[in-house]
């Protein structure tokens, strides 16, 4: 089965455009749980403009699935997550100034670096996930660094298919194919929507996860929340 995992990052923006606690994310990870999700993603950056490091820390005794942390792995991420210890952490290659994660890691440049920090987590008793392109490459150096899993970048796929899905899945079937022999999990997330994740799954089944939080969030302002959350979950779903 593959789990939804729901980030929460911009349930975490609109709060903190107005101050306060409203929206309550607290809250919100709870329901998101409650109408089925298996997972909760955050993604908290050093100028902490959504999910806050304290964040973390208030949701970390009240999930009861598993709970993913991603993000650049500097010193302070890094201490972090070894203070809260979630079921994952999903290493991820970004800029103080993106506004979003926009590509993966070159693993074999940055091997030795995600070698250590992954030993490091290791350690504490948590899952590694590395976020990469859809290169066998990328998923090759991956697995020597000793992650457990990969996650595929896949707004390149999303860009594409609409025009082609047959093109626009091919290079991430090849990666996942990769990461199958090499014995790694498989995760996958950025701009997976209800219009492309089914034929996503359809084609690489064996998808341990998927991370959705901006279409899902803006889908739950026409749907409501647990409507969204049950269309997502119908979207991996075998084929009958």
């Amino acid at each position: 089965m593959t789990k939804l995992s729901v980030n929460i990052n911009k349930v975490a923006t609109i709060r903190n455009a107005r101050g306060g606690n409203n929206p309550d994310i607290l809250r919100v990870a709870q329901d998101c749980e409650r109408f089925g999700a298996q997972g909760i993603t955050v993604h908290p950056r050093p100028d902490q403009r959504h999910i806050r490091y304290q964040d973390v820390r208030d949701l970390k005794p009240l999930l009861t699935t598993e709970f993913n942390i991603e993000g650049n792995p500097i010193s302070e991420f890094i201490a972090l997550v070894l203070e809260n210890r979630p079921t994952q952490v999903t290493l991820v290659p970004d800029g103080h100034d993106q506004i979003t994660s926009n590509h993966g890691w070159d693993t074999k440049t940055h091997l030795n670096f995600l070698t250590d920090v992954t030993a490091r987590f290791h350690e504490a008793g948590i899952r590694v996930s590395i976020f990469v392109n859809a290169e066998d490459e990328m998923v090759d150096y991956a697995a020597r660094s000793g992650a457990d899993r990969v996650e595929l970048y896949t707004e390149p796929y999303a860009a594409c298919y609409a025009t082609d899905p047959a093109a626009a899945i091919a290079p991430f079937v090849r990666a996942a194919k990769v990461a199958k022999a090499l014995g790694l999990g498989l995760n996958a997330g950025h701009d997976l929507n209800l219009q492309n994740l089914a034929y996503f799954y359809r084609n690489i089944p064996w998808l341990d996860e998927v991370s959705i939080g901006h279409a899902l969030i803006c889908d739950a302002l026409y749907l409501g929340l647990e409507e969204t959350i049950h269309r997502y979950r119908q979207q991996l779903q075998p084929a009958e």
